[in-house]
Protein backbone atom coordinates (compact mmCIF):
# COMPACT_ATOMS: atom_id res chain seq x y z
CA UNK A 1 0.00 0.00 0.00
CA UNK A 2 1.21 3.65 -1.12
CA UNK A 3 1.90 5.53 2.14
CA UNK A 4 1.86 9.53 2.94
CA UNK A 5 5.19 9.53 2.76
CA UNK A 6 5.39 8.85 -0.52
CA UNK A 7 2.69 10.64 -1.69
CA UNK A 8 3.28 13.51 0.55
CA UNK A 9 0.02 15.48 -0.98
CA UNK A 10 -2.58 12.50 0.25
CA UNK A 11 -4.03 11.73 3.13
CA UNK A 12 -5.01 8.63 5.03
CA UNK A 13 -7.67 6.73 3.13
CA UNK A 14 -10.98 5.79 4.16
CA UNK A 15 -11.35 2.12 4.39
CA UNK A 16 -12.06 0.04 1.31
CA UNK A 17 -15.68 -1.48 1.53
CA UNK A 18 -16.15 -5.29 1.14
CA UNK A 19 -17.86 -6.76 -1.74
CA UNK A 20 -21.87 -7.39 -0.94
CA UNK A 21 -21.03 -10.73 -2.72
CA UNK A 22 -18.99 -12.86 -4.86
CA UNK A 23 -21.25 -12.80 -8.01
CA UNK A 24 -19.23 -14.81 -9.81
CA UNK A 25 -18.94 -17.68 -7.64
CA UNK A 26 -22.94 -17.53 -6.68
CA UNK A 27 -23.73 -17.45 -10.14
CA UNK A 28 -21.19 -18.89 -11.83
CA UNK A 29 -23.81 -19.82 -15.40
CA UNK A 30 -24.78 -16.22 -15.31
CA UNK A 31 -21.46 -15.17 -15.26
CA UNK A 32 -20.16 -17.35 -17.87
CA UNK A 33 -22.98 -16.03 -19.96
CA UNK A 34 -22.07 -12.30 -19.67
CA UNK A 35 -18.19 -13.30 -20.09
CA UNK A 36 -19.00 -14.88 -23.44
CA UNK A 37 -21.05 -11.90 -24.31
CA UNK A 38 -18.32 -9.93 -23.45
CA UNK A 39 -16.01 -11.80 -25.42
CA UNK A 40 -17.83 -12.11 -28.57
CA UNK A 41 -19.03 -8.03 -28.58
CA UNK A 42 -15.19 -7.12 -29.22
CA UNK A 43 -14.73 -9.16 -32.38
CA UNK A 44 -13.53 -6.94 -35.15
CA UNK A 45 -13.58 -4.15 -33.06
CA UNK A 46 -10.30 -1.50 -32.30
CA UNK A 47 -9.21 -2.68 -28.62
CA UNK A 48 -8.87 1.44 -27.79
CA UNK A 49 -11.96 2.16 -29.00
CA UNK A 50 -13.74 -0.55 -27.05
CA UNK A 51 -11.73 0.74 -23.95
CA UNK A 52 -12.93 4.36 -24.42
CA UNK A 53 -16.44 3.12 -24.81
CA UNK A 54 -16.61 1.26 -21.69
CA UNK A 55 -14.73 4.12 -19.24
CA UNK A 56 -17.35 6.56 -20.72
CA UNK A 57 -20.17 3.90 -20.09
CA UNK A 58 -18.48 3.04 -16.29
CA UNK A 59 -17.91 6.49 -15.49
CA UNK A 60 -21.79 7.14 -16.25
CA UNK A 61 -23.16 4.68 -14.43
CA UNK A 62 -20.44 5.43 -11.46
CA UNK A 63 -18.71 2.41 -11.73
CA UNK A 64 -15.43 2.27 -9.90
CA UNK A 65 -14.57 -1.00 -10.35
CA UNK A 66 -15.26 -0.75 -14.09
CA UNK A 67 -13.33 2.85 -14.87
CA UNK A 68 -10.50 1.01 -12.76
CA UNK A 69 -10.35 -1.70 -15.19
CA UNK A 70 -10.78 -0.25 -18.26
CA UNK A 71 -8.77 2.76 -17.64
CA UNK A 72 -5.99 0.38 -16.83
CA UNK A 73 -6.77 -1.81 -20.02
CA UNK A 74 -6.97 1.18 -21.92
CA UNK A 75 -3.34 2.18 -21.00
CA UNK A 76 -1.93 -1.10 -21.15
CA UNK A 77 -3.69 -1.04 -25.10
CA UNK A 78 -1.61 2.26 -25.72
CA UNK A 79 -4.23 5.10 -24.49
CA UNK A 80 -3.26 8.32 -23.57
CA UNK A 81 -3.99 9.51 -20.11
CA UNK A 82 -4.60 12.90 -21.43
CA UNK A 83 -7.59 11.31 -23.64
CA UNK A 84 -8.56 8.90 -20.61
CA UNK A 85 -9.29 11.81 -18.65
CA UNK A 86 -10.64 14.11 -21.18
CA UNK A 87 -13.13 11.34 -21.75
CA UNK A 88 -15.92 12.74 -18.84
CA UNK A 89 -16.22 16.23 -20.51
CA UNK A 90 -15.86 14.28 -24.31
CA UNK A 91 -18.21 17.03 -25.76
CA UNK A 92 -15.90 19.80 -24.79
CA UNK A 93 -12.70 18.03 -25.86
CA UNK A 94 -13.99 17.14 -29.07
CA UNK A 95 -10.53 17.84 -30.98
CA UNK A 96 -8.63 14.53 -28.28
CA UNK A 97 -10.70 12.23 -30.67
CA UNK A 98 -11.69 11.07 -33.90
CA UNK A 99 -14.62 11.36 -35.73
CA UNK A 100 -15.62 7.76 -34.95
CA UNK A 101 -14.36 8.01 -31.58
CA UNK A 102 -17.29 10.29 -31.34
CA UNK A 103 -19.98 8.99 -32.88
CA UNK A 104 -19.06 5.42 -30.35
CA UNK A 105 -18.26 7.50 -27.17
CA UNK A 106 -21.94 9.71 -28.02
CA UNK A 107 -23.72 6.68 -28.86
CA UNK A 108 -21.99 4.61 -25.32
CA UNK A 109 -23.68 7.74 -23.69
CA UNK A 110 -27.24 7.67 -25.19
CA UNK A 111 -27.73 3.76 -24.42
CA UNK A 112 -26.17 3.93 -21.21
CA UNK A 113 -28.56 6.70 -19.96
CA UNK A 114 -32.39 5.88 -21.34
CA UNK A 115 -34.06 7.79 -18.36
CA UNK A 116 -33.44 10.65 -20.72
CA UNK A 117 -35.18 8.71 -23.60
CA UNK A 118 -34.77 6.87 -26.46
CA UNK A 119 -31.36 6.63 -28.39
CA UNK A 120 -31.82 9.86 -30.49
CA UNK A 121 -31.80 9.42 -33.95
CA UNK A 122 -29.28 11.89 -34.86
CA UNK A 123 -26.74 9.75 -32.52
CA UNK A 124 -27.88 6.81 -34.25
CA UNK A 125 -27.03 8.21 -37.64
CA UNK A 126 -23.77 9.85 -36.61
CA UNK A 127 -22.84 6.24 -35.24
CA UNK A 128 -23.80 4.91 -38.66
CA UNK A 129 -21.82 6.85 -40.69
CA UNK A 130 -19.00 5.91 -38.73
CA UNK A 131 -19.41 2.15 -38.61
CA UNK A 132 -20.40 -0.59 -40.93
CA UNK A 133 -23.84 -2.49 -39.98
CA UNK A 134 -21.77 -5.92 -38.65
CA UNK A 135 -19.47 -3.31 -36.92
CA UNK A 136 -22.42 -1.02 -35.45
CA UNK A 137 -23.96 -4.35 -34.11
CA UNK A 138 -20.81 -5.01 -32.21
CA UNK A 139 -20.48 -1.68 -30.90
CA UNK A 140 -23.82 -1.91 -29.70
CA UNK A 141 -23.30 -5.15 -27.74
CA UNK A 142 -20.44 -3.56 -26.09
CA UNK A 143 -22.04 -0.98 -24.87
CA UNK A 144 -25.41 -3.41 -23.33
CA UNK A 145 -22.22 -5.67 -21.89
CA UNK A 146 -20.68 -2.76 -20.19
CA UNK A 147 -23.72 -1.57 -18.83
CA UNK A 148 -24.57 -5.59 -18.02
CA UNK A 149 -20.76 -5.33 -15.53
CA UNK A 150 -21.59 -2.16 -14.41
CA UNK A 151 -24.66 -2.98 -12.83
CA UNK A 152 -22.93 -6.14 -11.25
CA UNK A 153 -19.90 -4.64 -10.23
CA UNK A 154 -21.86 -1.14 -8.79
CA UNK A 155 -24.89 -3.41 -6.91
CA UNK A 156 -22.10 -5.73 -5.52
CA UNK A 157 -20.03 -3.25 -4.37
CA UNK A 158 -16.36 -4.18 -5.58
CA UNK A 159 -13.72 -2.29 -4.60
CA UNK A 160 -12.08 -0.87 -7.41
CA UNK A 161 -7.88 -0.88 -7.25
CA UNK A 162 -6.77 -4.07 -7.75
CA UNK A 163 -6.76 -4.92 -10.84
CA UNK A 164 -4.33 -5.55 -13.35
CA UNK A 165 -4.72 -5.40 -16.98
CA UNK A 166 -4.84 -8.82 -18.38
CA UNK A 167 -5.70 -10.04 -15.04
CA UNK A 168 -9.15 -11.43 -15.89
CA UNK A 169 -8.45 -12.91 -20.05
CA UNK A 170 -11.38 -12.09 -21.84
CA UNK A 171 -9.16 -12.10 -25.28
CA UNK A 172 -11.57 -14.20 -26.72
Amino acid sequence: MTTTAEHPHTHDRAPEHSPRLQLAKLAPEAYKVVLALEIASKKDLDPVLVELVKIRASQLNHCAFCIDMHTKDALAAGESVERIVQLSAWEESRHFYTERELAAIGLAEAVTVLTDGFVPDEVWERAAKQFEERELAQLVTVIATINVWNRFAVTTRMAPGHYTPGMYNTKG
